[in-house]
């Protein structure tokens, strides 16, 4: 029989949120959003093309994808600080080498070894640590995380883009290098813990005085779950959504300048995608308590759908910001969503494995998108090719519904508990 019993302590988790949230804004504003304001000083000074560029780059997310799979058993079985303080070390010195870098080869080595790093310090190990130690209030703290992580563009292009001008992208990659040591390294090693049980708590701050106990934490083992259909539509519906999402955020501004419209407002629409991706997860994120998870991510790609159509058939400055609106809203709040559906749905002793699966299934989108798009785009022309991005987004929100309803163990956990 189980008690449970309820401490008036600040909860630990909530540490474990704001220490992620603060090396999340970090590491994703460097080692991810970095790359793209570094290029055309690469380029110029190296005097190579920017396929050269982006080739490198994506190595870098197929190296990521590659590895999610083992990474996530790792997380399993030992949890996340030392995979996080091994990813921070890592990507430090990466950085510090891609300072020196004077050869194509080098530069592919040093990409390689970030899209490893990346692996082990965003999002899905951070999910993971979240997953487990969060139940009922596991909407709230990936709202929070991700509200941070989707701060890290507005903070950290700009600086990155003054650094650059000021002492030239090598010095900057070295500024850079002591920011993200300094930021991630000690506190993924010193703050971060395994799980809440370690300290004698349950999810959510929860205390017990029989650990001994276990608590139910999965559905079905994870091979089942890989032989399940509502995993393979989930996938499907992941990596549509991810093609939509990387196709649109590296193309938005070629189409705009494209249809006519000015070069100054292309570049703010675009930049106001990361507004209102923050924005939309502070407001639609927590509706996780209110409707459903499922329905809850059918919507949010639903939303995705209507805007690209908003864009192709309001040709008009206010159509553009009603289509970044909208999108914004909807792609940002189904990061947070998404983490807390695929937790729901199979609980959290084997997440790392099954979230690992899905982003490496979902890795052919987010590495093809950009140069496939790009191809597209002269064969058939961008409009084509937008309307197949809506039909697209509309077919990841039918699959999520095709997924069915999410069976979950927490009411049997809850009635045990209550014992």
């Amino acid at each position: 029989m189980l008690m449970r019993l309820t401490s008036g302590r600040f909860y630990y988790g909530w540490v474990i949120v704001l220490t992620l949230s603060l090396t999340q804004l970090t590491s994703w504003g460097v080692v991810y959003y970095g790359f793209g304001v570094l290029m055309p000083a690469i380029s110029a000074d190296l005097g190579w093309s920017r396929t050269i560029l982006t080739g490198g780059f994506s190595l870098a997310l197929l190296a990521s994808g590659i590895v999610a799979v083992p990474i996530g058993h790792w997380i399993d079985q030992h949890g996340t600080r030392r995979l996080m303080t091994i990813g921070s070390i890592a990507a430090t010195l990466l950085l510090l080498a891609w300072s020196q870098i004077s050869s194509v080869v080098g530069f592919y080595v040093v990409m390689i070894g970030l899209g490893l790093a990346m692996a082990a310090i965003l999002y899905e190990p951070a999910f993971a640590a979240i997953t487990i130690w969060f139940r009922r209030d596991r909407s709230r703290a990936l709202a929070v995380l991700t509200f941070f992580g989707g701060l890290a563009s507005l903070i950290y292009i700009p600086l990155i883009e003054r650094l650059v001008a000021l002492s030239g992208w090598r010095m900057a990659l070295v500024q850079l290098t002591v920011i993200v040591g300094c930021i991630t390294i000690l506190p993924h090693a010193v703050l971060l813990r395994r799980r809440p049980q370690d300290l004698g708590l349950l999810p959510d701050g929860d205390s017990s005085s029989v650990l001994h106990v276990p608590i139910a934490t999965e559905l079905l083992p994870a091979p089942n779950v890989w032989r399940s259909g509502s995993f393979w539509w989930l996938a499907s519906a992941f990596s549509l959504t991810t093609l939509v999402i990387t196709t649109l955020n590296v193309h938005i501004v070629a189409y705009l300048l494209e249809q006519g419209y000015p070069s100054s407002f292309a570049a703010l629409a675009a930049g106001m995608h990361g507004l209102m991706s923050v924005s939309g997860r502070l407001t639609l994120a927590p509706l996780g308590g209110r409707l459903t998870l499922r329905w809850l991510t059918v919507l949010l790609f639903v939303m995705q759908a209507i805007a690209v159509v908003v864009l192709l058939l309001v040709p008009s400055q206010a159509g553009v910001l009603l289509y970044v609106a909208i999108f914004g809203l909807g792609a940002g709040a189904a990061t947070p969503v998404r983490a807390a559906l695929v937790a729901e749905r199979y609980g959290s002793s084997a997440y790392g494995r099954i979230n690992g699966s899905l982003t490496m299934l979902a890795t052919w989108a987010r590495v093809i998108a950009p140069v496939g798009a790009g191809a597209l785009s002269v064969t058939i022309g961008y409009r084509p090719l937008l309307w197949g991005l809506a039909c697209a987004a509309t077919l990841a929100a039918g699959c999520v519904w095709k997924s069915g309803p999410v069976r979950s163990q927490e009411s049997g956990v809850r009635s045990q508990n209550a014992a």
